[in-house]
């Protein structure tokens, strides 16, 4: 789905050499962001994965020590940081459209692409991964499905309202979404260079 935009809205920004993947844990923002990274010769950086090896800790560890509130400070810290670099894919952690401040970094930086998906295939993903699942806190006191739809129904409009362009990754592969982005870039976006 495209946003109502036109290329030079796009060219009014400082930089469109990064790739921003933005959504609800588990649409594919990792898998997918890989791809592109490889096929348009770019480097990925999984934003939550920085901010683990930057911190020396998990993010399930920095919520137990400082709670949501200390991991939103880092994370919009670590937002800054790789917003100033270049030629990269940035999958970014799910809440990280939560403050207005990373919203105006992300979109200085580069294309913001929304990969998102149904409650019960998130559901599904998270729940094949594992490791996701012991690195991860829950957000609120449901967990579980009912914290997917939860989050989901607050954060949409977030998403909605930051994203550039739509991927609904709920019954597409990972080649066809990455495929989808590559087309947009290319059809809407005049000045991304490698």
């Amino acid at each position: 789905m495209k946003r109502k935009k036109t290329k030079t809205s796009y060219g009014e920004r400082e930089n469109l050499l990064n790739i921003i993947l933005i959504g609800f844990r588990g649409t594919g923002k990792t898998t997918i962001g890989k791809m592109l990274a490889q096929r348009l010769g770019k480097e990925f950086v999984d934003a939550d994965e920085y901010l683990e090896q930057k911190e020396g800790k998990t993010i399930k560890d920095i919520f137990s020590e400082g709670g949501e509130k200390l991991f939103r400070e880092i994370e919009t810290q670590i937002i800054a940081e790789l917003c100033r670099l270049d030629n990269r894919v940035v999958a970014t952690g799910g809440g990280a459209i939560l403050r207005e401040e990373n919203v105006r970094a992300l979109r200085k930086s580069g294309i913001i692409i929304l990969l998102e998906a149904d409650a019960d295939t998130i559901y599904e993903r998270i729940h094949k991964n594992t490791l996701a699942g012991q690195r991860r806190p829950n957000l609120t006191n449901q967990g579980g499905y009912q914290e997917i739809e939860y989050l989901l129904e607050h954060r949409r409009p977030l998403y909605d309202r930051t994203a550039d362009f739509v991927i609904n990754t709920t019954s597409m592969s990972a080649v066809d979404a990455a495929n989808k982005i590559i087309t947009f870039i290319k059809n809407h976006v005049v000045n991304l260079r490698k």
